[in-house]
This record gives C-alpha cells, sequence and structure tokens, in this order.
C-alpha cells in the first residue's frame, strides 16, 4: 500500500525557514514524481513544486522560486521541501502527492495538475506570522 507522511510544519516568523518532510513507503522509490500542494483557506489547492526522478526535473511554481527548494533522500525514501524567506502568503496546508511508474518523467505541463498524482499525504500547517 502507497503511503505518504508529511510533517515539520509549523508557525514561523516571516523571513524565517521551515523543512517538510515527506516520507513515502510502499512503493520502490524509482520513476516517480512527488509534489508539494498548498491550500490556503478559501484558496483553491495550487502546485508548489515537484520533483520527477526518472528525468531528474524539478519544477517550482513562480511564487517560491529562490525561496524553495525541493530534493530526495533515496535511502530513506524522502523527499523534503526547504522553505527559506517564509511571508504571510506561504501559510497554508501543504500535502505532498506522488505519482509512480514515470520511466520518462512527469512532462512540464501537468505537474502542477493535482489530477495527475494519485497518491496523497496528509497535510500538515504552516503558519508565517508577520
Amino acid at each position: 500500500e502507497v503511503q505518504l507522511q508529511a510533517s515539520g510544519g509549523g508557525l514561523v516568523q516571516s523571513g524565517g525557514s521551515l523543512r517538510l518532510s515527506c516520507a513515502a513507503s510502499g512503493f520502490t522509490f524509482h520513476d516517480y514524481a512527488i509534489a508539494w500542494f498548498r491550500q490556503a483557506p478559501g484558496k483553491e489547492r495550487v502546485a508548489v513544486s515537484c520533483l520527477s526522478s526518472a528525468d531528474g526535473n524539478i519544477y517550482y511554481a513562480d511564487s517560491v522560486k529562490g525561496r524553495f527548494t525541493i530534493s530526495s533522500e533515496n535511502p530513506k525514501n524522502t523527499v523534503f521541501l526547504q522553505m527559506n524567506n517564509l511571508k504571510p502568503e506561504d501559510t497554508a496546508v501543504y500535502s505532498c502527492a506522488a505519482v509512480l511508474g514515470l520511466h520518462s518523467g512527469i512532462p512540464a505541463n501537468v505537474w502542477w495538475r493535482f489530477h495527475a498524482y494519485d497518491y496523497w499525504g496528509q497535510g500538515t500547517q504552516v503558519t508565517v506570522s508577520s
């Protein structure tokens, strides 16, 4: 059974940092794409970043480029989202999602679509105070 466990959220002041973790289990940790999405109160869920293991591509939403970094640690089957210079508008519930069997990677025009992912973890709350 594929499972994704997100953790690492919390309360931080504007300009601070947090590192989110998405621990994956139940599948072989290759040829996958794992993405982070976030949903603020009253707003739609939006993609933040994605790591595509087969082709090594990494994608970021424009709003987080230069501040967030996605990475993976294969021995631990974990994908991280390092978030620096956090802003109040980054406040949201962050969830990780996965799609498997992508031998050619996830296309650039697809990574941000939540329908592209088959598996979802529970969210972790990130709150940035001003």
